[in-house]
């Protein structure tokens, strides 16, 4: 008796996992998108900075999650990632000179690098159970594209505040909003050519990201959104 009512209680249990794998990765999708938002829209100040630090500190803290760590090393890692989110808030809020600025956008970028390698293992983990491609693994290529563009963005602030000179040509300032454009711009090909890297080092990490980009779209994306496949129910009896 105990067997047969043992397996609606495993799919039961498969079922509830696979929801919040998925809602995992949808609220992560989600945080990358506010992050890319506020970037691009919010007026520039030391709010905007503490927020969008706020932001990647969470959306970090959800990629691990989304990764199945285990919940002791979890809530270690997620203090970590808040002791490391509360310091970059302090020097922003208190530092305003570019070396400070530029350590701040490097310490984001440094948090941001840091999601990729948890997005992989999540969606490896999915691969594996279901031995097809799901929903969270599109989310999860694309959470990872977002995170790819991010983490050029705060590069690129860094470059220009730590650098000395000014990152990008005609003395375009290196606003959060102008960093997010121009690395987006970059990543996906587009080029509008409004703004343009000054330096040798802003030219080859450009084209690296232009790369990056167009391999990622027309081969990791493109073939795991053709294998994408319905989710199959419950077999019925």
């Amino acid at each position: 008796m105990s067997a047969p009512d043992s397996a609606p209680d495993a799919g039961a249990a498969e079922a509830s996992e696979e929801k919040r794998l998925r809602e995992r990765f949808g609220f992560l999708f989600l945080a990358l998108i506010v992050v890319f938002l506020v970037e691009g829209i919010a007026s520039e100040g030391d709010l905007k900075d503490a927020v969008i630090t706020a932001l990647v500190g969470a959306a970090l803290a959800i990629s691990f999650e989304a990764a199945e760590m285990p919940r002791r090393r979890l809530r270690r890692f997620v203090l970590l990632v808040a002791l490391v989110v509360v310091a970059i808030i302090v020097a922003q809020v208190t530092g305003h000179d570019r070396v400070v600025t530029g350590i701040t956008r490097l310490a984001n970028g440094l948090l941001v690098s840091l999601a990729p390698a948890a997005v992989v293992i999540g969606v490896r983990r999915s691969l594996a159970r279901h031995q097809e491609v799901s929903i969270e693994v599109v989310l999860g290529a694309l959470c990872f594209y977002l995170l790819a563009g991010l983490f050029f963005a705060f590069l690129y602030g860094a470059i220009n505040d730590l650098g000395g000179d000014p990152f990008f040509a005609n003395g375009v300032s290196s606003t959060t909003a102008h960093n997010v454009y121009f690395s987006f711009t970059t990543l996906t090909t587009t080029g509008f050519g409004d703004l343009t890297a000054r330096a040798s080092l802003g030219h080859t990490l450009s084209n690296l990201e232009m790369l990056i980009g167009q391999i990622y779209l027309v081969t990791v994306v493109s073939i795991v959104v053709g294998n994408l496949r319905p989710r199959r129910g419950p077999r019925s009896t």
